[in-house]
């Protein structure tokens, strides 16, 4: 989604939108009960998304992309510009056609151990909604992908690392930077180049009252053994490339 909502980070706020560098804005914790739950709309998920990959719009044009009527897009549109994540532009305008564009941000979810219960609900169901519309919009790519080059484009990876809880904050901001790097001005766009959306999911295995991992549960700290299995299999077997076998914000 120019903002695109996402999962939360298990050890602190997510980041779900650009960097202040790159939009000139600080960054802003969603902590209002109100936003989370005018965000957690399904719809507007899909709009905000459509808003992030394809541009600005108009309330009909994203009511023949997403099968709605264009009662509901205005609707949408307005309470997302209410809580700030759309914006009109006129840019596109032609006449009395009105354009929305997703605005630009550092948006960021309060670590969970903050979020109050009603908070954790809006939250939860924010997740659960763009977890399956994520998932969805994978398949759906990749199913009418053909043979084309970019048919090869749908990496994915599967692994277990053995963490503290500073490396995990530390490996999430090194995953946010990595990205930042291959961020750049439409200008400095090269030809040929295309939106490809990035997803980060990573999530502690269940352990027992003593720490240790429950009967059943994927040992974290199986690295070791990975290395040792099937060559063409490391890292569970599931890092690789998908286009030959079998996704990286919000603004």
């Amino acid at each position: 989604m120019a903002q695109e909502p996402g999962s939360a980070g298990p050890t602190g706020p997510e980041r779900v939108s650009p960097t202040p560098e790159e939009t000139g804005r600080a960054p802003v914790e969603l902590s209002d009960l109100a936003t989370l739950r005018a965000l957690a709309q399904p719809r507007r998920q899909r709009m905000l998304q459509h808003l992030t990959v394809h541009g600005p719009a108009t309330s009909a044009t994203l009511a023949r992309a997403l099968g709605l009527n264009t009662g509901a897009t205005s609707y949408h549109l307005r309470e997302l510009a209410r809580y700030g994540f759309v914006e009109e532009t006129d840019a596109h305008g032609q006449g009395r056609e009105r354009w929305w564009r997703a605005v630009p941000g550092d948006r960021r979810f309060p670590p969970r151990s903050r979020q109050s219960p009603e908070m954790r609900l809006a939250m939860d169901e924010l997740n659960h909604h763009a977890y399956a519309a994520d998932l969805e919009l994978f398949e759906q790519l990749q199913r009418h992908a053909g043979d084309e080059p970019w048919a090869d484009a749908f990496p994915y990876s599967r692994g277990t690392i053995r963490l503290t809880l500073p490396e995990l904050r530390a490996f999430f901001e090194e995953y946010i930077a990595l990205l930042n790097r291959y961020k750049r001005p439409e200008a400095d766009t090269p030809a040929g180049a295309r939106t490809v959306l990035t997803r980060f999911l990573a999530f502690p295995a269940q352990a027992d009252a003593t720490g240790d991992l429950t009967p059943g549960a994927s040992p974290a700290a199986s690295l070791d053994d990975e290395d040792s299995k099937d060559e063409d299999s490391k890292d569970e077997g599931i890092s690789r490339d998908e286009g030959n076998s079998r996704e990286a914000e919000t603004p």
